[in-house]
């Protein structure tokens, strides 16, 4: 999962220098604050030991500290050889998976790429967890750290899913470092610093940015992430609700005391038991209501990292009442928290308006409406994309015939989400209605019945694979086979987000 933290702190208070453009300024005010502190990052450390003496997390402080990737032969931005080295075709702002995929991409087909980020070789905070033929095909195996042959999912006491699905962690230290130097080979120019303003013109734009510097190009990818300010939404948002669901979730990396229950060979994709609330009814009425889950990625008997997660909510389910939760379970499951080693606090936006198509600033990531509106997955999802992305870049700007302005950021734009891929968005987010109208008994029967389709099917959703008949012929043979109860819910609750989506789906095809 992806933590959304504003890329842009409070900005200075002197402003560097402009120079007279003919068309609009994009500017970014200060950031409101976080809504969490910031997580800390989780991959070389240095440790404190510090433990606790009744097994709750909860007084823990995590005992990471961030060190920056070592990389000493990285290309920086040097402005003084002459202005064309401020000059680019592509600029991308943001140094996350998603930004730096994209720049190693379009750089590779020999588009002129400078990367621009507050700080390029820090490291990337949250463990990322994967399906294993999500992160094969884009050639990326050798960046995985740890593999789980199959999943489980406990849908209740009594019934639970094994999930023949190998899953994995990626190991964000080698991720980084392999598309950082496969970006310095292809002659990716990084730029350590963030980003003031963005001018446009007809034919180029320009970054300014807090050092002073301008930076030049045809055209400007933001991939910061959520709450950018460079990107804008469709204008009937102004006035309407946004209508976005939001998943939260309390991940810790812990060493655990006297070990932990789950298998090695197994990594927990959900658990929606709720015994552990058996003793706290003030917890249990809430939960039924409003149900989270736990994840957990068991490394070693004794290390183990553990996620308690709201799927989806509107509004957002308090951060505090996930973390109760989180240790109401722990105690129910005799896991005994000896030390936390990494924290991670996640509130990622989930199926709001897509951004408005076009506009003079591409966005790409988190911010370009990419995440999975009915699960949160975002990360392998982009990264597979960046290559299409970066094709159509290169058609636009490799070519002898330069098509740049208005006419670049059309095609970029509907490159992205061409029809098809927002009518399937249509159809996810129409499961993410759908779940946020289910209780904990409703979400149980779903979810049962969603893993006993063919593989095909459930593999797909998940992984953002399936053409949109496919995704009709999916829900015609989920509610055949769902229970009684579970059609119950559906015909009962569901109507409306249904209209909803046939309306939208009618709006796009026309």
């Amino acid at each position: 999962m992806a933590t959304p933290l504003p890329l842009f702190s409070q900005l200075p208070a002197s402003k560097p220098p402009q120079q007279q453009f003919t068309q609009f300024t994009a500017t970014a005010p200060p950031p409101p604050s976080p809504l969490f502190s910031s997580p800390k990052p989780a991959v070389k450390t240095h440790r404190t030991r510090i433990q606790s003496k009744f097994g709750s997390f909860l007084d823990l402080k995590p005992e990471s500290v961030p060190e920056p990737i070592i990389f000493p032969d990285l290309p920086w931005h040097d402005p003084t050889p002459s202005p064309r080295s401020s000059q680019f075709d592509v600029i991308i702002i943001g140094a996350g998976p998603s930004g730096l995929r994209l720049a190693e991409q379009v750089s590779l087909r020999g588009v002129r790429v400078c990367s621009v980020d507050p700080s390029p070789l820090a490291s990337w905070p949250n463990n990322y967890g994967s399906w294993v033929d999500e992160f094969e095909p884009m050639g990326l195996s050798d960046c995985l750290d740890h593999t789980w042959p199959m999943a489980t999912v406990h849908i209740d006491d009594t019934r639970t899913k094994y999930l023949d699905r190998a899953y994995c962690r990626v190991n964000r230290t080698k991720l980084k470092t392999k598309l950082l130097t496969n970006c310095a080979s292809n002659g990716v120019v990084f730029k350590s610093a963030k980003v003031w303003e963005i001018h446009h013109r007809e034919f180029d734009s320009t970054v300014a940015c807090d050092d002073g510097t301008e930076l030049k190009a045809s055209l400007i990818v933001d991939a910061t992430g959520f709450g950018t300010p460079f990107i804008e939404y469709d204008n009937v948002y102004k006035t309407k609700p946004r209508n976005e669901g939001f998943q939260i979730a309390h991940g810790i990396l812990a060493e655990v005391e006297g070990g932990h229950p789950f298998d090695l060979d197994k990594m927990l994709l959900m658990d929606w038991r709720d015994s552990h609330m058996g003793n706290e009814p003030y917890l249990r009425s809430g939960n039924s209501e409003f149900p989270t889950f736990l994840y957990a990625m068991p490394f070693e008997p004794d290390l183990v990292f553990l996620e308690e997660t709201s799927l989806v909510s509107r509004p957002t389910l308090p951060y505090k009442d996930v973390k109760l939760r989180m240790a109401a379970r722990l105690r129910h499951m005799g896991i005994k928290v000896k030390r936390v080693i990494e924290e991670e606090k996640c509130l990622i936006p989930m199926g709001g308006p897509l951004p408005r198509i076009p506009q003079s600033v591409m966005a790409f990531g988190g911010n370009s409406g990419a995440v999975h509106p009915s699960t949160g997955y975002l990360v392998a999802r982009t990264m597979a994309l960046a290559p299409t992305m970066a094709n159509v870049i290169a058609e636009c700007l490799g070519s002898t015939r330069m098509i740049r302005g208005r006419p670049l950021y059309d095609r970029v734009w509907k490159g992205l989400w061409t029809p098809e891929r927002k009518s399937e968005r249509e159809f996810y987010r129409f499961g993410m209605e759908t779940l946020l109208k289910l209780d904990l008994d409703g979400t149980r029967r779903f979810f049962d019945a969603f893993f006993d389709l063919d593989p095909y099917y459930w593999h797909g959703f998940l992984s953002s694979r399936l053409s949109l008949g496919e995704l009709l012929m999916l829900s015609l043979t989920l509610f055949g086979n769902a229970s009684n109860p579970s059609r119950l819910d559906i015909v009962t609750k569901c109507p409306v987000p249904l209209v909803k989506m046939v309306g939208n789906l009618a709006v796009e095809t026309i």
